[in-house]
């Protein structure tokens, strides 16, 4: 056992070195999707609570589309209309989360192009052409506003189209191109024309995770080198007619980092200070859905809504419609709009709410973990089960709980998942070795005993040394003998033989004895070619009756293959044949189960009237001429039909009490059949007449159902001999069909 001493404590050493070098690596992302579901239900739990805030969405929703009754996109006029509306409201910023990347396909311009082609139609081409251009019309507008935002979208494709930079970057401390996420090199702009005329252009990307669940908003960007700010971070200079950021990272003047390149810390727009991710990120605390946040854009074109809603606000252009899609997932809301994220995130800044992650967090959960898993470890070597259960618990709830309250209170996201993943899997290994070394001083115990004993009971003892021990209990039981009839003839082709007759035996024994275990009976000895077995002990059965006939029922299926094999190994021999013969008793009654003996060698048995009464009628089945006897107390205690045929009242040898016995014939099957049926009945109506001492009746009765039942010849010769012997001596008055049995 010096091996599970020292694995003790090796191997959750090594889990917890694995674990905290999990925690850097990470290879595969395992822990930090633990991590962010962790998180992910904190917000669920407890979302940010809806401010209003200088912010709003104009919504080109389902019913906007319906009610202006045109196709997307809308004709660049119906656009420049909504901006004009909102500008002359005035809205501190107005920001699109919408890219117009081809000119308008309702354009005059774009529509002569059509006409040109019909011959005859030339003059409407040219009065078509001679209109306004509806690009110019929106470039128009955007320019008057003077506030406008567009937005770009950045791929991984390459090519040579670059989104016009209305803002210029400071950067102080490490470089922070390298932090940022995203292999992009090339775009998707916005026409020219409308970039021209807009005072801020930025990228409406997202970062959302493997999951595709925008929990981030960047407000960073990198192509080819070249930093580009977000619409997000646009909408929030342009607001405030700020000309330039400031990136602000590791290594800078007053942040500290150890020295280490740990990414960026902060980005100034403008009076704001935002802190973000080391990747240039808004980790965004989402509220619920809010109706208070959007405004329909039908409202905007037909004049129904109040200016007062987007006066001063910063207003973002974008879509709930679920065919524009721009539908995304985010922690707590799975069909966000996509513009939803980038207000949720500007109402942080300006509220200066932020969900941070901040950078002593890391070596905070390093200590945490280290420290956990040492005490683990220490505990695991020196104390119990229970008490390493309950540090390991009780630091796995403070971690949850320190993480709880960081977040709740102060908007701090504290990881609780690897130290309690590395409290589990030490205190797991640890359990799995403890585990391994009682089963292994178990198996010691089963290969000591097993040879000797149910194994049924090995494994009780093997789970419960303190029943090893003198005594017993009161259950109430099933009992089984069975014993081969005829013995003497069978061990007469043995002659010479012992060894020839003991590998006979043992071939009998062990199907039988298969089919007792398989159905949960325990086997008490066997006594040469007897067997002995009980149910309802040492494991509780609640059906252990019907357990018992099953097994029963199913030796004389077994019996019947092995008769069948030896047949065969006889004939092929040129040996004579002869069947092995079976008979089983079945009883069911109370008695004292336990380990019974000295105290120096004892087994389990038991004890009382009911396993004594099984063993007699075991002997009864070759009187009555029939496989398997059962005890009335058996009968009534089956939960199952079962085949079984009234075989008389009788007081075994022994016994002054006279007890009801069965003939077991089928099962619920049989017991369904009609022909069975119609011998029970006819059986009942000879031995009622019996019973009455009607012999004329009884017997006729009994000729007719030996002819209908050859099975049970044996059964009905006996009661013709008793009526005759009853003919000549008639029993009395006073008898009440009991036969008094003179052999066991």
């Amino acid at each position: 056992m010096k091996w599970f001493r020292q694995a003790s404590v090796y191997v959750p050493t090594l889990v917890l070195v694995v674990v905290l070098g999990l925690r850097g690596l990470d290879p595969a992302g395992l822990l930090t999707d633990f991590r962010t579901i962790v998180f992910d239900y904190y917000q669920r739990i407890s979302p940010r609570t809806f401010q209003d805030t200088p912010v709003r969405v104009i919504d080109i929703d389902d019913e906007s589309l319906e009610r202006i009754g045109l196709q997307w996109p809308w004709p660049r006029p119906v656009v420049a209309e909504m901006v004009a509306q909102i500008a002359n409201a005035g809205a501190a910023a107005i920001v699109f989360d919408i890219v117009f990347a081809e000119p308008d396909r309702t354009s005059p311009g774009q529509v002569a192009k059509l006409w040109e082609k019909i011959t005859g139609a030339e003059d409407i081409a040219q009065r078509l052409a001679d209109l306004p251009d509806h690009d110019a019309m929106l470039a128009d507008i955007l320019g008057q506003a003077k506030n406008a935002v567009t937005g770009f979208v950045l791929t991984e494709e390459k090519n040579d189209r670059k989104p016009r930079l209305r803002a210029g970057f400071a950067t102080a401390g490490d470089n922070p191109r390298p932090f940022l996420q995203g292999d992009f090199h090339g775009t998707v702009p916005t026409l020219p024309a409308f970039e021209a005329a807009a005072a801020g252009n930025g990228s409406f990307n997202f970062h959302p995770g493997r999951d595709l669940v925008v929990r981030t908003v960047p407000l960073l960007f990198q192509l080819n080198g070249q930093l580009l700010p977000s619409i997000v971070a646009e909408a929030l200079r342009v607001a405030q007619n700020a000309r330039s950021y400031v990136v602000r990272s590791s290594g800078a003047s007053g942040q500290t980092a150890f020295g280490a390149a740990t990414g960026i810390n902060s980005i100034k727009i403008g009076n704001y200070e935002v802190p973000t991710t080391a990747d240039g990120q808004i980790l965004i605390h989402f509220t619920p859905p809010e109706a208070k946040r959007y405004v329909s854009a039908w409202k905007l074109l037909t004049g129904e809504f109040d200016p007062a809603l987007v006066e001063g606000n910063i207003v973002l252009i974008g879509t709930s419609a679920a065919g524009l899609r721009d539908i995304r997932p985010s922690p707590i809301n799975p069909v966000m709009p996509g513009v939803e994220a980038h207000a949720q995130a500007i109402e942080q800044v300006l509220l200066g709410h932020y969900l941070q992650r901040p950078d002593w967090s890391e070596g905070l959960e390093w200590v945490f973990t280290l420290v956990l898993g040492l005490g683990l470890i220490a505990l695991l070597a020196r104390g119990g089960a229970l008490s390493t259960a309950l540090f390991g618990g009780g630091a796995i709830l403070l971690a949850f709980g320190l993480s709880w309250y960081g977040y709740s209170v102060h908007a701090l996201l504290v990881d609780p998942v690897s130290p309690s993943l590395a409290g589990f899997l030490i205190y797991l290994s640890g359990s799995l070795i403890g585990y391994m070394r009682t089963e292994t001083e178990k198996r010691q115990v089963r290969g000591v005993f097993s040879r000797y004993v149910s194994p049924a009971l090995v494994e009780q003892l093997a789970a419960h040394p303190e029943r090893v021990k003198l005594g017993g209990e009161t259950r109430i039981m099933t009992f089984l003998f069975c014993d081969i009839r005829g013995f003497t003839a069978v061990s007469e082709q043995f002659k010479g033989n012992p060894q020839g007759l003991t590998k006979l035996i043992n071939r009998f024994l062990t199907p039988m004895t298969n089919v007792i275990l398989d159905r949960r009976g325990t086997i008490d000895k066997y006594m040469g070619d007897c067997i002995m077995a009980f149910w309802n002990a040492p494991l509780d059965d609640a059906e252990h009756a019907d357990h018992a006939c099953a097994s029963a029922l199913r030796m004389f299926e077994r019996l019947k293959q092995l008769n069948a094999t030896l047949e065969a190994e006889a004939k092929a021999a040129s040996k004579p044949f002869v069947p092995i013969n079976i008979g089983v008793g079945l009883n069911t009654g109370e008695c004292v189960v336990g380990n019974m003996g000295s105290k120096q060698r004892y087994d389990y048995s038991v004890l009382g009237d009911a396993v004594n009464l099984a063993s007699r009628l075991e002997g009864q089945s070759k009187t009555y001429g029939v496989g398997i006897v059962v005890g009335e107390s058996t009968r009534a205690a089956t939960a199952a039909s079962w085949a079984m045929l009234e075989l008389d009242l009788i007081a075994v040898k022994g016994k002054t009490e006279a007890v009801r016995i069965f003939a077991l014939l089928g099962d619920a099957t049989k017991a369904a059949d009609t022909g069975f049926q119609k011998l029970q009945a006819d059986h009942a109506a000879m031995l009622a007449a019996y019973r009455s001492q009607d012999w004329d009746a009884a017997e006729a009765a009994i000729k007719v159902q030996s002819q209908a039942n050859p099975e049970l010849e044996d059964l009905y010769d006996l009661y013709l001999e008793r009526i005759g012997e009853y003919r000549a001596n008639p029993p009395g008055e006073n008898w009440t069909g009991v036969y008094v049995a003179t052999s066991k």
